[in-house]
């Protein structure tokens, strides 16, 4: 059984900014503590200012991206999906004002990096036990922070668009495809995307899509034509114009130069 485990933003995106700053989603649930810094976040589709002392409580499966800038600092702990350890079935952005609240979550998070830093028996036992602490902690910021904000009919139609992006968005769907299954138009859905998030309704799609190929191609061995394939690429020249155009590297050279990044084992 997976147990929780703590990291910093930085390594959560392993070193890489497009990690964060793409829209994606994670298979585990997610709360991120900000310590330093401010920057952006994007949602369920919805942009929002984020600084020290925010904490975000993102469900897993919800799409989102991040971006903290070059100074922003903060940890997040990642608790496994279907687990005992609950979390709220929805994004929660919490701002902590309260100097003792803020001071027992970042004690919680310091008991767990000690504990997943030791290695000693039955750590994942010790994590997931602050986990639990980590969850009262959140339920109470949440009831002394109020009732949730109220989405508008833009927020819930975001809200609602982000969620088939990170269930279709390997199927090789055009954004009209989505809009339609929305019951809206694909201008009404740019336009509502656009003054949402800052991007517009298929750039939100494309981010998503590319992180995915990213992730393939830099982590995996699968061969090219099998990656634009699973990620609904009419064919392998297009995929490699797609990259191309986003990243201004071929899908070889993207794969190459990650490899090239990798740490290399000493041979004793």
């Amino acid at each position: 059984m997976k147990h929780a485990e703590i990291k910093t933003v930085v390594q959560w995106g392993k070193g890489t900014d497009w990690r964060l700053t793409l829209q994606h989603s994670c298979d585990d649930h997610a709360l991120i503590w900000i310590t330093r810094g401010q920057g952006i976040a994007i949602i369920d589709g919805v942009r929002r200012g984020v600084g020290v002392h925010n904490a975000l409580a993102i469900p897993a499966g919800t799409m989102f991206s991040l971006d903290l800038g070059k100074t922003g600092f903060g940890q997040v702990c990642l608790l496994p999906a279907g687990g005992p350890i609950l979390m709220p079935d929805s994004f929660q952005h919490l701002r902590i004002r309260d100097v003792a609240s803020q001071n027992d979550l970042t004690a919680i998070l310091e008991a767990m990096q000690r504990e997943q830093s030791s290695h000693r028996d039955f750590m994942d036992e010790a994590l997931n036990a602050q986990a639990r602490l980590l969850t009262v902690w959140l339920r109470r910021a949440m009831i002394a922070q109020g009732p949730s904000e109220r989405h508008s009919s833009s927020a819930r139609l975001m809200r609602a668009y982000a969620a088939l992006i990170a269930r279709d968005f390997a199927s090789g769907r055009a954004m009209a495809v989505y809009a339609r299954a929305l019951g809206v138009t694909p201008t009404h859905l740019t336009r509502v995307c656009k003054q949402a998030s800052g991007l517009t309704a298929a750039e939100l799609l494309t981010e998503r899509s590319l992180y995915a190929a990213r992730d393939m191609l830099e982590t995996g061995t699968q061969p090219i034509g099998q990656i634009a394939a699973s990620l609904g690429f009419g064919s392998a020249a297009y995929f490699s114009r797609f990259i191309l155009q986003h990243t201004n590297q071929t899908p070889s050279a993207l794969r190459a130069t990650a490899a090239a990044r990798k740490p290399t084992v000493p041979v004793l």
